[in-house]
């Protein structure tokens, strides 16, 4: 979740020193490395959901104040959009009680989420864009009310000096321009965290990005934007988009975009926070008065304001968090490739088989990113976001195979042996997979059901495809309150 910041006009000082106290918390924070100081004896994991907000018709509510008052729980925050609400889910052992005992607590908390919603007009939905969603939902009007994403709006076309290109072909085609960020609201997910020790932060961040492409194409859930049938997983060329501080002149000089995959392999959790500053200008240059290193020398642990808030504006699919829990220091992978949805079942069958599979992969003998260029995982990552399922990636030993194939001959055993090494038995570890395993056999995932289900009511009904997408976001909610996995949805 972002932090809370004032409204503020930023000068030239405030950059400076702002400047400082970041190299002031990144040599505080290579301290912490060589001394030893995190926490890594009670690994944790996490997960937070991003969901939009509907009203009795399935359109876009730009109620989130007032649903957030009616939830009255810290558990829940804005984001970026008014139709947009965020739970983050308390973390939590990954195996303690088991699935079923997570399973349960999510549903019940975003059961009762919805429950308090309705009571001021208002629905909650987990999908990674919001099909009913048009152009004009994502004006200057449905930016949240917190100040932070004002500042940061400002910031980014300050940056920019021009309004946001937006540009997306797929079956058809989207170009438009927007004058703030809010087209980023559309984007909603679902984030994995896993909190692991420092030594073992650079392989366990190298597995997932080497595997973000395969989860994407299993979970892909974002085909419409704006009325348009764009690509599988429309969310991720979206948010790439959306947030882009560079004019197209300084893109074609080589300048990383701030929603970045990166461009290598990692040796240290320290290699990523180094490159956030050697590379990206603040957007927010807040300073606090702590002083990192005079904290570390009294035997503290320091906040790291301004490097933790610099790393919230720089959006890699897998970003380094740094956090402090019960008085110790921690350092954690959060998973950003996700779209939200479709039911908590499929959510945890995720979480399942990238928890899993991270794990087999790290302790290999020879590990996949010794074997495998990094630009070839940035290509599976856009591969699965265009074609979904349906896409063909590249694996070391493989070759270039149907995502689905890749996924039951080589990734799902693997998967299951991660589970099993953590300590998830198979009565556990089999329903959860086996959603997976089904996703595969059937080629079917909330992508695929949303087109499909589109296609059918527009032929059936002989209506526009404003009404189709309206009708089938029904339908999707009524389907994901039942829980039962995607891809058993019929279409009908």
């Amino acid at each position: 979740m972002g932090r809370d910041v004032p409204a503020l006009v930023f000068t030239r000082e405030d950059r400076r020193r702002y400047r400082i106290k970041m190299q002031e918390c990144l040599d505080a924070f290579a301290q912490m490395l060589r001394e030893a100081r995190f926490d890594a004896e009670r690994p944790q994991v996490g997960l937070e959901i991003e969901l939009n907000l509907v009203d009795d018709r399935s359109e876009p509510a730009m109620r989130n104040v007032d649903v957030l008052e009616a939830i009255a729980d810290p558990a829940w925050s804005t984001e970026l959009g008014r139709f947009n609400l965020e739970i983050n889910v308390p973390p939590r052992r990954l195996i303690a009680g088991g699935p079923d005992a997570w399973e349960s607590e999510i549903r019940a908390a975003l059961n009762h989420a919805d429950e308090r919603a309705r009571s001021v007009g208002s629905h909650l939905i987990m999908i990674g864009i919001l099909p009913t969603l048009r152009q004009q939902d994502v004006g200057e009007g449905a930016l949240s009310e917190n100040a932070r994403y004002r500042l940061l709006n400002d910031q980014v076309f300050a940056a920019r000096g021009e309004d946001l290109l937006i540009e997306v072909d797929g079956e058809d085609r989207l170009r438009t321009y927007a004058d703030t960020i809010t087209p980023e609201a559309a984007c909603t997910s679902t984030q994995f965290h896993l909190q692991v020790s420092p030594q073992e932060f650079a392989p366990y961040w190298n597995a997932a990005q080497a595997i973000a492409g395969v989860q994407v194409a299993l979970a892909a859930n974002a085909p419409f934007l704006f009325g348009k049938e764009l690509w599988h997983e429309t969310r991720i060329p979206l948010f790439e988009q959306a947030t882009d501080t560079r004019p197209q002149e300084i893109k074609v000089q080589g300048v990383r975009p701030r929603v970045w995959f990166g461009e290598r392999w990692i040796n240290s959790v320290f290699d990523l926070f180094e490159e956030n500053l050697r590379y990206f200008p603040a957007l927010l240059p807040l300073c606090d008065d702590q002083h990192p290193g005079e904290v570390l020398e009294r035997g503290d642990v320091p906040e790291l304001s301004e490097l933790t808030l610099h790393n919230g504006t720089i959006y890699r699919w897998n970003r380094p968090v740094y956090a402090i829990a019960h008085d110790r220091p921690h350092v954690r992978v959060e998973n950003r490739v996700l779209p939200a949805g479709p039911t908590v079942a499929d959510t945890l069958a995720n979480g399942a088989f990238y928890y899993g599979l991270t794990r087999a992969l790290v302790e290999e003998d020879r590990p996949v990113w010794s074997r495998m260029s990094f630009s070839a995982a940035e290509d599976n990552l856009h591969a699965a976001a265009r074609h979904g399922i349906d896409a063909r990636l590249y694996w070391p030993g493989t070759g270039e195979v149907p995502a689905n194939e890749l996924v039951l001959r080589r990734l799902l055993p693997l998967a299951h042996q991660g589970l099993e090494r953590s300590g998830m038995d198979e009565a556990w570890r089999e329903p959860l997979l086996g959603i997976i395993e089904q996703r595969c056999v059937t080629a079917r995932n909330g992508a695929v059901w949303q087109k499909e289900m589109v296609h059918h009511i527009e032929s059936r009904a002989h209506c526009g495809r404003h009404e189709a997408l309206r009708r089938m976001t029904e339908q999707y909610i009524a389907y994901m309150h039942l829980n039962a996995p995607v891809h058993t949805w019929p279409v009908e």
